[in-house]
């Protein structure tokens, strides 16, 4: 590797009023460091509640990726709570979630190194497992009320070439000498999740959906009556009855039950994803009163509600006396707000990243997202917000002059569609660098994956990166992202690589009509669902200087053919039935319009990837090099989708800042510590 270039010397330019040095965008040394975000920044989530107890998941590249199962409480402070050698975390839908479930003290959890499920008893310090086999996974685990019976989704892989969906029973031990044992309840959808058990243990609701729906498309609420054994453990159900989207196309989730025994669910039955109370003992028998089943909550404008691509997620969470908290996305930002059962709501002083779960001294808990501080476990109050910091995810308090807030802006996107799309804009900040005077930052515009998921307004490093060093960033909610409602959701509808480039194109635009950025330097990044919109945006517009795609989509056809059981019909809807649609699967494929690509283009991939397999990475690279467009491809072994090892992650950063650096002209600067950002 050849050395890598010097910080460039200060420009002549005088200090501006606030005593920063001007500096050409791009070199400016910066405080969010390669070390920052590979190593000594933890990836925070799933916090839950144990009596007084907060427990959380924390994924840390410097040990490859391993996801920690953590615990605080007031007099016992941090602890980890399982043995180094467990890796909590599941594969079930390949992108997991809901792979741990406490109570009592007592922890159970899908190990990802063996796939198996594994139970911890109170106050014990080694677990034992309880279920499991080669080719079995287990997710979204939950506990009945006497902690003897675990309930959990089940994917068997063992046999079928497409693996099967169960809900599964299974009694933890009492003791050494009790063994468990696991029940099939149900089977026979293609997907289930959301297993929620009513406060007396008599019912079960659950969330099923089949090909080629995805679970933001259309999907069922079911309740069944729990069967027990003599021992009052869970073996089976009764009386299996739909209770909404049998008749309609709704996507209904996140089954809740109050203490007092209503259930509701999230539907956007509406239009929008909000919360509905489920007549539950109606008549099962009369399919005319399904329509009616559902009846609104008084909730806030906006949507609460979010696309279920991993398990245990919160959109809302109902307290005793009618009071329900619920996050609920307003013009793209997100709200926590404590609503009455009569509308009435009041703020919730925080930046929740999921909706906070309550303590038994009547706190709460909930992983704090705020757009201007690294993410952090917290303890706090509807009143007061954050009181007591549990965790933190770097042990670094960046400079507020340092971080980039996110600005909302609006955009037209098409003639005689929705008025105006969504993006947020971040411009350039350092506490001691800025702009020179007669030069505009390079502008790097991000497509979120999915593509059915957001941008979001939180703090990451995947903007705070750039704009530190002097870019500045274009967050895109493109036709097809959720937080808008069900209409803007499905402009992506058969649409795929065409209304979400042509939305990009258009912020993109409008962001060069204002004057705030370079219209020469502009650069297009994305992953996975992402990936492919970077790549046919650069086959569409000459905006575009430079891409860059990560684990991205290159051929919708080996995708079909390919990918894992959860997406395996995802392109029906995107794209067209497969393979009747063919024809428009290869002409809406990155692959077939590499020729148009001139743009350099910089293709990251992980070599253990299962939902974009490294095929699709290859494939384009020789496209791109047969067109003579200039093209780098860099392989990471023991990476999938998504990228977790710290080595990866610093050598994926500043492997790209190098990248823009040659296109845009520019020195990266060395870091602080000494390591260079970028070689």
């Amino acid at each position: 590797m050849p050395d890598a270039p010097m910080s460039p010397p200060l420009t002549q330019n005088v200090q501006d009023e606030t005593g920063r040095q001007p500096l050409p965008c791009g070199s400016w040394p910066s405080r969010v460091t390669a070390d920052l975000v590979a190593g000594k920044t933890l990836s925070l989530s799933e916090v839950s509640t144990d009596g007084d107890q907060v427990y959380w998941l924390e994924r840390r590249p410097s040990e490859k990726g391993r996801t920690v199962l953590m615990r605080w409480g007031q007099k016992m402070g941090v602890q980890e709570v399982l043995p180094s050698e467990y890796d909590v975390a599941t594969r079930v839908h390949e992108y997991g979630g809901g792979a741990y479930a406490v109570r009592h003290g007592q922890v159970a959890f899908s190990d990802k190194r063996t796939g198996g499920l594994w139970f911890l008893s109170a106050g014990a310090s080694v677990p034992v497992q309880v279920a499991g086999a080669e080719g079995l996974r287990y997710a979204d685990l939950r506990f009945d009320s006497s902690a003897h019976t675990l309930l959990a989704v089940r994917e068997d892989h063992r046999a079928a070439r497409e693996a099967k969906a169960a809900l599964v029973a299974v009694s933890v031990p009492r003791d050494q000498q009790t063994a468990s044992l696991e029940h099939v309840l149900y089977t026979g959808p293609d997907f289930l999740s959301s297993p929620a058990l009513s406060p007396d243990g008599q019912y079960l609701a659950w969330i099923e959906w089949d090909h080629p729906n995805m679970p933001w498309d259309a999907t069922r609420l079911c309740l069944a009556d729990v069967v027990r054994n003599d021992q009052g453990q869970i073996h089976g159900l009764a009386n299996h009855r739909i209770l909404a989207g049998k008749q309609t196309s709704e996507s209904v989730l996140e089954p809740r039950w109050t203490e007092e025994g209503h259930l509701h669910v999230v539907s956007d039955r509406g239009g929008v994803w909000t919360v509905w109370h489920v007549n539950w003992q109606a008549d099962a028998n009369n399919p005319e009163s399904e329509s009616g089943r559902l009846t609104a909550c008084a909730m806030p404008e906006g949507e609460i509600g979010q696309p279920a691509w991993v398990f245990g997620q919160r959109s809302y969470q109902p307290l005793p006396g009618g009071i329900t908290l619920v996050l609920a996305v307003r013009e793209g930002v997100t709200q926590c707000l404590s609503v009455t059962n009569t509308g009435q709501t009041t703020a919730f002083s925080a930046h929740p990243d999921q909706c906070p779960v309550p303590l038994s001294d009547g706190r709460f808990a909930w992983l704090e997202a705020p757009p201007d501080a690294l993410p952090t476990v917290v303890v706090g109050s509807v009143q007061t917000g954050v009181e007591t910091v549990v965790r933190r995810s770097a042990e670094l308090t960046l400079d507020a002059a340092d971080i980039s807030r996110p600005e909302t802006i609006r955009f037209p996107v098409e003639k005689n569609g929705p008025p105006l799309g969504h993006a947020f804009f971040y411009p350039p900040a350092n506490s001691r660098f800025c702009v020179p005077e007669g030069e505009q930052p390079p502008m790097i515009v991000l497509v979120h994956g999915g593509p059915t998921a957001r941008a979001q307004e939180g703090l990451s490093f995947k903007v705070q990166w750039w704009t530190s060093r002097g870019f500045a960033v274009l967050d895109v909610n493109y036709g097809g992202s959720t937080g808008f409602g069900r209409d803007w959701r499905e402009r992506l509808k058969n649409n795929w690589g065409v209304v979400d480039v042509q939305d990009c194109i258009a912020a993109c635009q409008h962001m060069v009509t204002t004057g705030r950025i370079d219209p020469q330097r502009i650069a297009i990044r994305g992953s996975s669902a992402g990936g492919m919109t970077v790549l046919v945006s650069l086959a569409s517009s000459p905006l575009f200087a430079a891409g860059v795609s990560l684990y991205g989509v290159t051929d919708l056809r080996a995708l079909a053919a390919e990918t894992h059981k959860f997406e395996a019909r995802y392109l029906d809807g995107l794209i067209g039935p497969w393979p009747e649609a063919e024809s428009v699967y290869v002409a809406r494929s990155p692959l077939s319009v590499a020729q148009k690509i001139r743009a350099p283009v910089l293709l990251l991939q992980g070599m253990d990837d299962k939902v974009v397999p490294p095929g699709q990475a290859y494939a384009m690279a020789d496209a791109l090099k047969e067109a003579g467009t200039p093209c780098t491809l860099h392989e990471f072994p023991g990476e999938g989708h998504g990228f977790r090892q710290e080595a990866t992650i610093r050598q994926a950063f500043t492997e790209e800042l190098a990248f823009y650096g040659r296109i845009f002209g520019f020195q990266p600067a060395a870091d602080p510590n000494g390591t260079l950002s970028a070689s």
